[in-house]
């Protein structure tokens, strides 16, 4: 099988993926309570600005027509209006989307370079005390929870230390060096959960990696441990990491709610939370949409690179 051919049968499943994805976005919005329309029209709540208001935002019409109207619209680039601060959606996703990129990368780059690393030596030392502590380590991340570390963290680092800002964002145009600052601990509150992941799941595949026969033909040969490790085993062992770390990117991506309230970090997260308060139908739809895109996206990216690095994939 051809690369082409196997990302066209893959596109041939995301199309409607998306399709199905856009439908459950507007469908479940429906559900929150309140109207919209109320709630923009203020305290007088006057009938007639009701009604317009309705009109204006074609919520009068039927949730079909709506949503017709809706997606449409998103098809040529327009996700609307943002019912609470007239801006256009898509000046605010464009405006939030490099910040959550931003946090997005340094969280799995402290995942990778914790988890990864521990995952190989804690498969390599299986049963000893280095191997006991990485999993204690692991479910340590899996387990605390982001709110929680957060909080810890400021009051260490912020408060008592005074090393680093309790929250806000800089960007990096304006001074890197605060920007490196107030990006650091919320990267890590969300690395650390993301490299309890890839350490269980590196662990994993190395100790199937290790146990083949292959690796025991290298051994028999007097190859070296650390050869047999680095060169043998990690190669193969690495094609599933490939896709978790993948999908786990694509979760960063889709925006860390509440890592992003306790750090005040203006990204999708905050911006989410924010359209779900004031009852922001077209900034929610445009964030979750935007989210669940570059999600089913970076899933694709997965498998080719899943394809390309599995030579049986390609027999």
């Amino acid at each position: 099988m051809t690369l082409w051919l196997f990302v066209a049968r893959r596109l041939a499943v995301l199309v409607p993926t998306l399709f199905v994805v856009s439908v459950l976005i507007f469908s479940l919005q429906q559900l929150l309570p309140g109207d919209a329309a109320i709630a923009l029209a203020g305290e007088e709540q006057d009938a007639a600005v009701v009604a317009a208001i309705r009109a204006k935002y074609h919520l009068d019409r039927p949730l079909v027509v709506q949503y017709g109207l809706w997606i449409g619209n998103v098809l040529r680039g327009d996700f609307g209006q943002s019912l609470r601060n007239r801006i256009p959606v898509g000046e605010l996703l464009l405006s939030k989307l490099p910040v959550t990129a931003e946090l997005a990368v340094c969280s799995m780059l402290i995942a990778l370079v914790i988890g990864v690393p521990a995952g190989i030596v804690s498969a390599a030392r299986k049963g000893t005390p280095i191997d006991v502590t990485a999993n204690l380590v692991a479910l340590s991340g899996l387990s605390v929870p982001h709110f929680w570390l957060g909080i810890m963290l400021i009051l260490l680092f912020a408060v008592r230390l005074g090393w680093l800002p309790a929250s806000g964002y800089v960007p990096p145009w304006e001074n890197l060096r605060l920007n490196l600052t107030t990006i650091l601990l919320p990267s890590f509150v969300l690395g650390t959960g993301v490299a309890g992941v890839m350490m269980r799941h590196t662990r994993s595949a190395m100790l199937e990696t290790l146990s083949a026969d292959y690796v025991r033909t290298a051994r028999a040969k007097s190859v070296p441990e650390w050869l047999v490790v680095t060169k043998h085993a990690l190669r193969n062992a690495l094609i599933p990491v490939i896709t978790l770390g993948a999908i786990e990117f694509g979760r960063l991506l889709s925006g860390a709610v509440l890592t992003e309230q306790i750090f005040a970090i203006p990204g999708f997260g905050k911006l989410l939370v924010d359209g779900v308060f004031n009852r922001d139908y077209a900034v929610v739809q445009g964030v979750v949409l935007v989210s669940a895109t570059l999600f089913v996206l970076l899933n694709l990216l997965a498998d080719v690179l899943y394809f390309l690095a599995n030579p049986r994939l390609r027999g």
